[in-house]
């Protein structure tokens, strides 16, 4: 049987954390006079190499925070600090500052590697995630719906990165602040969640 509430909380953790939204106007501007069959591959290729690396961390990030004698309690307090950081950084708008200077400073002929799949879409807190809800619920299955979840969500960046202009337009500058304050609350809500739990699961194997 699928756990519903696993699903829901999966599903909002890796969007808020990708935050697709955040990212269109971004890929705008990483992509801006570059013709439009060109930007489709680009958009593409950068959602397929995000995904890869998520993958590979959702395979092999616990098995190599074990080998490294990091318990999954204290990463998942760590984790959730660090989404708890990337929540202030969606609150206060730092996040999309940041990642704007990055889009200023740097000049690339093809983005979809650096800086749109690495650190954009599969960044320190998208990796995180990934372990972090894979090692909440363990085995085949969890695995199955957080890369599925995880899956989904690169597929509404993709849409989002091909119709990005659009939506640039159609939210406009306000509506993103909205949107990305609101996604930044939800984020500080369950970053609190994961120290919690990671507390609560850390006091269970102590005691």
């Amino acid at each position: 049987m699928i756990d519903t509430a696993f699903l829901i909380t999966a599903f909002v953790t890796m969007f808020v954390v990708i935050d697709p939204i955040g990212l269109a106007p971004l890929f705008v501007a990483l992509t801006q006079g570059v013709p439009e069959k060109q930007r489709r591959r680009i958009a593409m290729r950068a959602c397929a190499i995000g995904m890869a690396i998520l993958i590979m961390f959702a395979l092999f990030g616990e098995a190599v925070l074990g080998f490294i004698g990091i318990s999954m309690p204290a990463f998942r307090v760590a984790g959730g600090i660090l989404l708890f950081l990337t929540a202030l950084d969606m609150l206060f708008e730092r996040r999309t500052k940041r990642r704007e200077n990055q889009t200023e400073e740097e000049d690339f002929d093809d983005p979809s590697v650096f800086p749109i799949a690495i650190p954009l879409i599969a960044g320190p807190g998208a990796i995180a995630s990934v372990i972090l809800l894979t090692g909440q619920k363990p085995g085949i299955e969890g695995l199955a719906l957080v890369l599925a979840i995880t899956a989904l969500v690169l597929g509404v960046v993709m849409l989002l990165f091909l119709g990005s202009s659009l939506l640039e337009r159609a939210l406009g500058k306000t509506g993103i602040t909205v949107v990305t304050r609101l996604l930044g609350m939800l984020l500080a809500a369950l970053s609190v969640q994961f120290v919690l739990d990671g507390l609560r699961n850390f006091q269970f194997v102590s005691g």
